[in-house]
């Protein structure tokens, strides 16, 4: 493969490209730094700018204290911690590290063995003189696995809108909703794509046809009565092997699907559901009693949960689980396979993302579109 670098006219080998990278990666490892005096949002900031999903927490000499990643992150979210708390509360005190002078064969290895994605490059003494980035030592993944967008509801919530058009279809920004999803997960090198549609499903089928307009590949399910969030999958006329994405086909994100599947195969997880954290406050104080008697008053208090983000990762023996044809949705398939004592796991999602399923969430992502994707 070449890669052309437009706009200095150069052609240079894949190989060569990635080697351009990585020294970028090695030179400008100053810029994924924190002080150990930093917040876990000043980390968040840092791992969202950069692209090596991780952050290292050095001293005034440069000395490595600790590493910071999308997963430690991840792992606080789910913990309760807030984001204005000390960085080196999440912070791993013990990473693994590699000297300046071993092989970029060693180090892919203590990758792989390791688990790891980044490799923080320090001296003898202890001072941080660059960073190794898996991505950048082999070449880059396309993913054979099947995304299954849920395309085919009515979209009652979004009407008049859906009236004519199907929610797929509906304009976010300068394109329509639907196509915002699919080159979403084409940036991180998925090409096949089912798309389950029912409503106005001929609309759906003539705009985005085979796929050949994107080089991906797209198939339909046809669902010729609701089978749910999940049912559809029964109707895959294939067999895989790979884990299978799935996702609601009225959401905007900004989730790193890449991360999501990693994340799922490194738990070895039979399926994983991607949560949100939501949060309300009651209007007035709730009182709580023993009887007649007032023990507590709480004014106004803030409740925190996580909740159904609407995007998974199936393995086919998860898939297996759900009945021929029949209305079934996901939750209900997790509960069997919780039931069942198989590895059920969450991704908590911290990027951006909304669920498009009435006209105020319509109009918000219209708003926001163009501040997250492009």
């Amino acid at each position: 493969m070449i890669v052309r670098i437009e706009d200095d006219n150069i052609v240079v080998s894949r190989k060569k490209f990635y080697n351009i990278l990585e020294k970028v990666i090695m030179i400008e490892w100053q810029k994924f730094t924190i002080q150990p005096t930093s917040t876990i949002r000043e980390s968040i900031a840092k791992i969202d700018n950069g692209a090596t999903q991780i952050v290292l927490v050095i001293d005034e000499n440069n000395l490595l204290q600790g590493v910071i990643t999308d997963g430690d992150v991840r792992r606080s979210i789910l913990q309760g911690i807030s984001i204005d708390e000390p960085a080196m509360k999440i912070m791993n005190a013990n990473p693994v590290t590699a000297l300046p002078t071993d092989s970029k064969e060693n180090i892919l290895n203590i990758m792989r063995n390791k688990m790891l994605r980044q490799i923080p490059i320090v001296d003898d003494k202890g001072k941080v003189v660059g960073l190794e980035y898996l991505n950048y030592l082999i070449q880059p993944q396309v993913h054979p696995n099947i995304v299954v967008l849920m395309v085919g509801g009515l979209g009652t919530r979004l009407r008049p809108l859906t009236n004519e058009c199907p929610k797929p279809l509906l304009k976010i920004g300068n394109k329509p909703l639907l196509e915002t999803i699919l080159e979403s997960f084409i940036e991180f090198g998925f090409y096949r794509f089912y798309l389950s549609v029912n409503y106005k499903a001929e609309m759906v089928k003539e705009y985005f046809n085979d796929g050949s307009k994107w080089n991906i590949e797209i198939k339909y399910i046809h669902e010729n009565k609701t089978l749910g969030t999940a049912g559809p999958l029964s109707l895959l006329p294939e067999k895989t092997k790979h884990p299978i994405i799935v996702m609601n086909g009225d959401l905007l994100t900004k989730i790193n699907y890449q991360h999501l599947l990693e994340y799922h195969k490194t738990n070895q997880a039979i399926a994983t559901m991607c949560i949100r954290e939501y949060e309300f406050r009651v209007p007035y104080g709730v009182v709580k009693t023993n009887l007649q008697k007032i023990v507590s008053i709480d004014e106004k208090p803030l409740h925190r949960f996580f909740v159904n983000a609407g995007i998974y990762v199936l393995d086919p023996y998860a898939v297996n689980h759900i009945p021929s044809n029949t209305y079934f949705d996901m939750p209900a398939l997790f509960q069997v396979l919780i039931d069942s004592n198989q590895q059920v796991i969450v991704f908590p999602v911290r990027e951006y993302w909304i669920d498009i399923g009435r006209e105020d969430d319509y109009h918000k992502a219209n708003y926001e579109f163009f501040n997250h994707f492009i």
